[in-house]
């Protein structure tokens, strides 16, 4: 009996580990990418809801004696703010119309976090809400808030401060329609400095931009880019080393610089319900080509070019929507693609300290880390390209 019973134990604990070791596959097979797909869906939804871009302010100045303060921003999120600065719970009304409505009866709210002052005494203007449908799917429906009224005689000044934003916007001022504007970039719940009422536009300080836009295009990556860090990560993930890593982000840089700077100039257009779409199918691509292949194809650099080309555009689309200074143009549109760069290094450089320091040379580090993490990475590239779809 003693020997049947070994061998009964040892059939047992054989059966428990194979069914150890088919769990341990099934869970890194599916249950890991299932749990990080999860995380960065969720991350993708705070990544959307950064709001760098999502607000921008126009003022004019009319003869000395009446101005125009326009204010666009995101209708639903302005909604929500104020329901919740009212008590109410948020609600998911989505109809411009309603959301309208909803605008001009909390307009004694809206009106407590800006101010509008002349040499330092608050004015009370005239407000007009009005709320436009979105252009497409991708896209919120945009809230455009008007705020006239008459200069008081002999102010000199004017201080502008919005809080109902709690990132960086875009503040442009003109004296008349037909000057060139000049822009200041706040952040939310700032005082502008005092603008002159008389004289020439205000001057701009070429290192201020060239700061603001570097700033802007890093953050346009992280932590707001979440579908261009998943490109980076997909990029890293296949190669074997330092050098090919370059390359494609070579070729990946080049591409897109390309792109971004004929959209900016007018020469190239790509409509946001086509690109975000093809952005994220890019993403989903590189992502499986990395579960089929283990190691780098000669086309691979040649696609990634392709693939920068089209964010490119989404590059040039964000960078529209934050506004550009006519008179340091050039400035702004160069330390923004720097700003890029530096975040994309970083993504790279974050993973390689992670992961690939330690753990690329490793046996089981393509079964343990690569195919799950492009496993997550093209479901949930998958998932946005379907979201984005214009139907």
């Amino acid at each position: 009996m003693q020997p049947r019973n070994h061998e009964d134990s040892k059939r047992h604990e054989e059966d428990q580990n194979v069914s150890s070791s088919c769990f341990s596959s099934c869970f890194r097979a599916f249950v890991v990418p299932a749990l990080f797909s999860a995380v960065l869906l969720l991350c993708g939804s705070v990544a959307r809801a950064h709001e760098i871009g999502t607000t921008r302010v126009s003022l004019l100045l009319q003869d000395e004696r009446s101005y125009t303060i326009e204010i666009a921003t995101d209708a639903a999120a302005l909604v929500e703010k104020l329901e919740a600065s009212a008590g109410r719970p948020p609600g998911v009304d989505r109809d411009p119309v309603r959301q309208q409505a909803l605008l001009a009866g909390f307009d004694d709210i809206f009106r407590r976090r800006l101010r509008v002052a002349f040499d330092g005494s608050a004015v009370h203007p005239a407000i007009d809400y009005s709320v436009s449908p979105p252009a497409d799917r991708t896209s919120p429906a945009v809230a455009i808030i008007r705020l006239t009224g008459s200069i008081p005689r002999g102010a000199r000044t004017l201080t502008w401060t919005y809080a109902w934003t709690f990132a960086s916007y875009a503040l442009t001022v003109r004296r008349d329609r037909l000057e060139r504007p000049a822009t200041a970039w706040l952040e939310g719940g700032q005082t502008s400095a005092p603008i002159a009422l008389s004289g020439g536009a205000p001057a701009v300080d070429r290192l201020e931009t060239a700061r603001r836009y570097l700033i802007l295009g890093f953050t346009h990556i992280v932590p707001s880019g979440l579908d261009h860090v998943l490109f980076v990560l997909g990029i890293f993930l296949l190669s074997g080393g330092t050098r090919s890593v370059l390359w494609q982000v070579s070729a990946f840089t080049v591409a897109h610089s390309i792109t971004l700077g004929l959209s900016i100039y007018g020469l190239v257009t790509g409509p946001p319900a086509l690109v975000e779409p093809m952005i994220a199918l890019s993403i989903a691509y590189v992502a499986i080509e990395n579960v089929f292949f283990s190691e780098l194809r000669s086309w691979r650099v040649a696609l990634v070019f392709t693939f920068g080309l089209v964010h490119g555009l989404g590059f040039a689309g964000a960078l529209k929507e934050l506004g550009l200074p006519r008179s340091e143009f050039l400035t702004a549109l160069v330390t923004f693609n720097v700003g890029v760069e530096a975040g994309q290094l970083t993504v790279i450089a974050a993973a390689f300290l992670l992961v690939g320091w330690h753990c690329r040379a490793r046996e089981w580090y393509r079964s343990r880390v690569v195919i799950p993490a492009s496993v997550a990475i093209a479901c949930t590239a998958i998932y946005w390209t379907v979201q984005r779809l214009p139907f």
